[in-house]
């Protein structure tokens, strides 16, 4: 029976366009729904999982945040991801509702096929496809705030040769979607809200809702409990990677973690984070740093021009104080001159 099937909701897009805070806000405001998080964390730090758990409560414990930190989830669904979310389903406490955060580079429509295997649709339903677009970036024709990382990026393509992979990977987001949160609301005037809204419309299908959003800060209403049974409608969600079964790799990509000593001056490490963006190939940098006097762990997180840093919580009696950031860039980047910039 359907209505014993547990919902599943998907949530995409692209790199720092707001996914994690919008799940906190699900989390924080989830009203005794008991909630599991599949966290599809890119590179060798589990970040957004460890941001997640520092807003966790009963209705979604640190037990309940499963981090997939092996690659891209779409390119790992056999190996990696159907493997946890069985483990999720065969707990005896089962939780009330899923959420898969994917990665940035991840394509929403591989994912949703595995929900059309036999030992998956008997015991879940895609509930919806969220996908979060960082408004004012897509304003400016990108889908990053640094453009010239996004143009670094673009690559020739047989049916879109003056469109990047990563115009792809958007668009495929955006058709795959059911809800679209236009994140970054309060940056934006009206008018430039409405010219994104309608770049959004050209890419999604007729009916999808587009919700402005500032720091995630979305009724769970409006999100959950749509009821879309997406794995049963994908011929209806076209994507770029339907003709000719071509696949998809993220070869141009790759990532590494930086240690960092304990700091008593937070504005120092944010210019220090500023000029490693700055490099040529640096896409973003995200972690955690120990400040001196501090019971509190600084949560760091930096995509283009864009920082944010906060103290997430407080630091565990038995945990290391040891400061960690992943960088992520195209392949190549300059690793030792951001290391000279982040270690200092």
């Amino acid at each position: 029976m359907v209505a014993q099937k547990i919902p599943v909701t998907v949530i995409t897009g692209f790199l720092g366009a707001g996914k994690t805070s919008l799940i906190r806000h699900l989390i924080s405001h989830a009203q005794g729904k008991k909630m599991a998080l599949l966290i599809n964390e890119f590179g060798d730090l589990g970040v957004d999982g460890e941001l997640l758990k520092g807003c966790s409560d009963e209705a979604c414990t640190e037990d309940d945040i499963v981090e997939l930190t092996n690659g891209c989830i779409c390119c790992t669904v056999a190996d990696d991801f159907l493997p946890t979310l069985g483990q999720i389903l065969d707990r005896e406490e089962k939780p009330d509702h899923i959420v898969i955060e994917t990665s940035g580079l991840a394509l929403p429509k591989p994912l949703v096929k595995a929900f059309q295997w036999p030992e998956v649709r008997s015991r879940t339903t895609v509930d919806s496809v969220v996908a979060v677009i960082d408004g004012p970036a897509v304003h400016t024709g990108m889908f990053a705030e640094d453009p010239d990382a996004v143009q670094m990026q673009r690559e020739a393509d047989e049916t879109l040769d003056h469109e990047s992979p990563l115009a792809e990977v958007f668009e495929d987001q955006l058709a795959c979607a059911d809800i679209v949160v236009l994140s970054k609301a309060d940056l934006m005037s009206d008018e430039i809200t409405a010219d994104v809204e309608k770049t959004v419309r050209t890419e999604t299908r007729a009916g999808v809702q587009i919700l402005p959003a500032e720091n995630g800060a979305l009724d769970p209403k409006l999100l959950l409990g749509l009821g879309a049974s997406v794995e049963d409608d994908l011929d209806q969600r076209p994507s770029h990677h339907d003709a000719g079964g071509e696949e998809h790799d993220h070869d141009d990509f790759e990532s590494f973690v930086v240690e960092i000593k304990p700091i008593d001056d937070t504005v120092l490490l944010a210019e220090r984070v500023q000029n490693a963006l700055a490099i040529d190939g640096v896409l973003r940098v995200k972690g955690f740093g120990p400040v001196e006097g501090k019971d509190a762990r600084l949560a760091i997180q930096g995509v283009g021009s864009r920082l944010d840093h906060y103290y997430d919580r407080p630091w565990h009696p038995d945990e290391s104080r040891q400061g960690r950031l992943v960088v992520i860039g195209l392949t190549g980047f300059d690793k030792q001159a951001v290391t000279n910039i982040l270690a200092s």
